[in-house]
């Protein structure tokens, strides 16, 4: 969809994206393209539902980008690998956090159509991520400070995700939807985390998870009986 082809509602979206998210000529060319580019791959294989190709500025642009307020400073200067985006689908939220200057984005997607629009949206718009073509349980050896993930799974099987790419000090940011205390019931009974809550600047009944400091809960018990052990 080229900017000529919006339509009034589409535009406006652009342009409040921009407003809460101001950046140079030069990346706001890069979301164009990016959204011409879901658009047009979008006619040949399912890459969202295609309702939303419509409102691309606010249901996945700003849903996305929600998150880059939320990043440690230093992450977006970190030289080592900083953030890994599980189930990126369509490059959602990870490629949105590196256009707005994320560095370091490691983007994990199993599907392999997937995984090629990815590397070619990358390629097009010069951004310098990192395509994972496998299962989050195969990717070895990544640890990240950032653990993001939108509309992949329930909580608990998330973390569990995670768990695999997660560092002492990692936070883990996910877009969840109207649902989001049921599963933070259901991920309590077996792991322990701090957690922030913030509203969806995106929709109404959508909700920004933050979590820090998590472990499973048989880690925890495992310190205690060794600090019981240790007295």
């Amino acid at each position: 969809m080229s900017i000529d082809e919006m339509t009034t509602d589409t535009a406006a979206e652009r342009e409040a994206f921009f407003r809460a998210f101001p950046v140079s000529h030069e990346v706001a060319a890069k979301f164009d393209r990016y959204a011409a580019m879901l658009a047009d791959w979008q006619t040949r294989m399912n890459l969202v539902a295609p309702s939303t190709i419509p409102q691309v500025w606010r249901r996945h642009f700003l849903d996305s980008a929600q998150l880059f307020p939320l990043l440690p400073s230093k992450a977006a200067q970190m030289e080592s690998p900083s953030l890994v985006d599980l189930g990126s689908g369509a490059g959602f939220p990870g490629m949105v956090l590196a256009l707005l200057g994320v560095k370091n984005v490691h983007l994990i997607e199993a599907t392999q159509k997937k995984a090629f629009f990815l590397r070619t949206v990358a390629a097009t718009l010069g951004l310098a991520v990192t395509v994972h073509d496998q299962r989050a349980e195969d990717v070895k050896g990544l640890r990240a400070e950032i653990i993001t993930a939108r509309a992949l799974a329930p909580l608990p099987e998330l973390l569990k995700l995670a768990n695999h790419f997660k560092r002492a000090d990692s936070v883990l940011l996910f877009l969840k939807g109207a649902k989001a205390a049921e599963e933070l019931a259901a991920a309590r009974k077996s792991w322990c985390f701090d957690i922030d809550i913030s509203k969806s600047s995106s929709d109404n009944s959508g909700n920004v998870l933050i979590l820090r400091h998590v472990r499973h809960m048989q880690e925890v018990n495992h310190a205690r009986s060794r600090a019981r052990r240790a007295k």
